[in-house]
C-alpha cells in the first residue's frame, strides 16, 4: 500500500483531474505533507491529539475551527490543538474550506461526491451537502482547483481520527474577494447552521518575514480574528497584505459565527516555523463560537475597573505627540519605551488633533490590534497625515495642534438601542460590509439625543438614517478621554 500512496502522491495534475471526474481524490500529499505510512500517520496524529488535549474546554456550540495546513512537523501541533476541542462529538459533516496556492479563479469549487484518500483511506463526501451548498452559493465544482491543492488534503486525515464517523465537504476557494466571502459565508447560513456540521477554515499566517516581522504580524492578525473583525480582515484579504494565506476562509467562517449570534473566537495555539531555521511562517489554531455569554468583539471581558492614572495618561499624551512632531518633521518613527505594563496590553484607541478648536484629525483602533503604547503612537501619525478628510498637518501647525486621546473599552452587541447611554457610549452601526463609528464625545459635543446619535452613526456607514430601525446591527463600546 506505501508503493501505491507514493506514486499516487506523484500523479499528473492531468491524472488527478481524471480520478475526481470519478468522484475520488487520491492523496496528492502524502509523503511530502505527511508520512505515507498509514500506521505512523495515525500514531503521529494521535500523539499531537493527546498531547493537546484541553484541560478547560469552552463552553458553547463550536461552530467552527482554524487550523493551519502546512508540513506536518511544521504546524502539526498546532492543528492538533484545534482538532482536540472535538475530538469524539457527534458532527455529521466536516466543512472544509482552503484557499487556492496554485489555480486562479472566481469564486469556489466545491467537490461534489465520491471521496478524499489518504493513506488511513478515504474519507466519504457529503454528497448532498455539497450540492445544497453549491446550490445555495452558485458556485461549480473545478477540479482543476484541487489537483494540486494542499490546503484542503492536510486536513483529512485529522479528521479521520479525531471525528471518523464524520463525512466532508471540501472547498477551495479561488480569488479571495469579498463577494466570494460573501456569498460562501450566506450559502453556509443557508445549509449548515441548522445541521450537525462543523466548518474548518484551513490557513497558515504571515509568510517568510524576519521573525520579530512575523511575529508581530501574526499577533495583529490574532487579535483582528480574535476580536472577530471581519471588516478589516477582508479588506487586508483583498489588498493582498501578507497576514495569512487564507484570510477569504477565515472570513467566512467569522460572518457565518455572526449570524449564527453572539460570536466568539478562543484562540487556542500560536505558533511559527523559526525554529526550525529558514523563511518564518505562522500557524494559528482557533475555536469559533457562538451564543456564549454577550457577544464581546474585543479579546476580554468588559472592563469594570480599568483605568489610567494621570501619570499614565500624561504618558499617552506625551507619545502622541512626540510620535506626531518625529514624523510631520522628519518622517520617523518613534517606539514606546516607558516599560510601562498597562501600555503592553492591546487595547483599542483614538487619537484626535484639533487646532483653534477645530478637528484637524482623528483615526484610530476599535480593535485592540496593538499594545496600547504603540496603538497611541501609530493612531497619532495616522490622524496627522492620513484623515482622508484633511490634507496633512505641515510642521508649521504643530504648535497650535491639541491631542486628545480615547482609550476603548471592548466592543459588544446590543440587541436594544434604548440600551445606548448618551455620553457613556460609542457607537457603531454596521450592516452589508458597511460600518459607522462615533466615539462617546461625539454626541455630547453636537448635542445629540440618542436617536439623532443613531442616524449620524448610520450616516456615516453610508447607510439611511433610519437603518439603526432596520436590521443593521449595534455595537456600543466606553472610552477612557483625556486631552492636553
Amino acid at each position: 500500500m506505501r508503493k501505491s500512496l507514493w506514486l499516487l502522491a506523484g500523479m499528473t495534475v492531468a491524472a488527478l483531474t481524471q480520478a475526481a471526474g470519478q468522484g475520488l481524490r487520491p492523496a496528492a500529499f502524502a509523503g511530502r505533507f505527511y508520512t505515507a505510512d498509514p500506521p505512523q500517520l495515525a500514531a503521529e496524529i494521535e500523539g499531537y491529539l493527546a498531547a493537546a488535549a484541553p484541560a478547560d474546554p469552552p463552553s458553547g456550540k463550536i461552530l467552527a475551527l482554524i487550523v493551519p495546513h502546512a508540513g506536518y512537523v511544521y504546524s502539526g501541533r498546532t492543528a492538533a490543538a484545534a482538532y482536540a476541542l472535538v475530538r469524539g462529538r457527534a458532527i455529521d459533516t466536516v466543512v472544509i474550506i482552503g484557499p487556492s496556492h496554485r489555480v486562479a479563479f472566481e469564486g469556489c469549487s466545491i467537490w461534489p461526491d465520491g471521496g478524499f484518500e489518504t493513506p488511513l483511506g478515504v474519507a466519504r463526501v457529503d454528497a448532498a451537502l455539497a450540492r445544497e451548498i453549491a446550490k445555495a452559493s452558485g458556485f461549480r465544482f473545478r477540479p482543476e482547483a484541487f489537483a494540486e491543492e494542499h490546503s484542503v488534503e492536510v486536513q483529512v486525515p485529522f479528521v479521520q481520527i479525531a471525528l471518523p464517523g464524520a463525512a466532508i465537504v471540501p472547498i477551495v476557494m479561488g480569488r479571495q474577494t469579498r463577494p466570494a466571502i460573501c456569498a460562501l459565508a450566506a450559502a453556509l447560513e443557508k445549509t449548515c447552521l441548522a445541521k450537525n456540521v462543523l466548518v474548518v477554515a484551513s490557513t497558515d499566517l504571515s509568510h517568510f518575514l524576519p521573525k520579530a516581522e512575523a511575529q508581530a504580524t501574526d499577533a495583529a492578525t490574532a487579535a483582528l480574528i480574535r476580536a472577530v473583525n471581519t471588516e478589516d480582515l477582508i479588506r487586508k484579504t483583498e489588498a493582498g497584505e501578507n497576514i495569512m494565506c487564507g484570510g477569504g476562509p477565515v472570513a467566512a467562517v467569522l460572518l457565518l459565527a455572526g449570524k449564527a449570534g453572539q460570536p466568539r473566537v478562543e484562540v487556542l495555539a500560536r505558533t511559527d516555523s523559526s525554529g526550525f531555521g529558514g523563511p518564518v511562517v505562522g500557524y494559528l489554531a482557533a475555536a469559533v463560537l457562538s451564543g456564549v455569554g454577550p457577544a464581546v468583539l474585543g479579546p476580554s471581558p468588559e472592563d469594570g475597573e480599568y483605568s489610567l492614572t494621570p501619570e499614565e495618561k500624561a504618558e499617552l499624551l506625551r507619545l502622541a505627540r512626540a510620535s506626531v512632531t518625529e514624523f510631520v518633521e522628519r518622517r520617523a518613527a518613534i517606539e514606546d519605551a516607558s516599560g510601562k505594563a498597562k501600555f503592553l496590553e492591546p487595547r483599542g484607541v483614538f487619537v484626535t488633533l484639533t487646532k483653534g478648536g477645530d478637528l484637524r484629525g482623528c483615526i484610530g483602533f476599535i480593535e485592540p490590534v496593538a499594545p496600547l503604547g504603540q496603538a497611541v503612537i501609530r493612531a497619532a501619525v495616522y490622524a496627522a497625515t492620513e484623515d482622508p478628510r484633511f490634507p496633512p498637518v505641515r510642521p508649521a501647525e504643530l504648535k497650535d495642534l491639541k491631542v486628545e486621546i480615547s482609550v476603548l473599552t471592548p466592543v459588544r452587541e446590543i440587541a436594544d438601542p434604548r440600551e445606548i447611554i448618551v455620553g457613556r457610549h460609542g457607537l457603531i452601526v454596521a450592516r452589508g460590509g458597511l460600518k459607522g463609528v462615533l466615539l462617546p464625545q461625539v454626541p455630547v459635543e453636537n448635542k445629540w439625543d440618542r436617536e439623532t446619535f443613531l442616524e449620524q452613526a448610520s450616516l456615516k456607514a453610508g447607510l439611511p438614517p433610519d437603518a439603526w430601525r432596520l436590521g443593521a446591527k449595534l455595537y456600543v463600546f466606553e472610552a477612557i478621554v483625556f486631552h492636553e
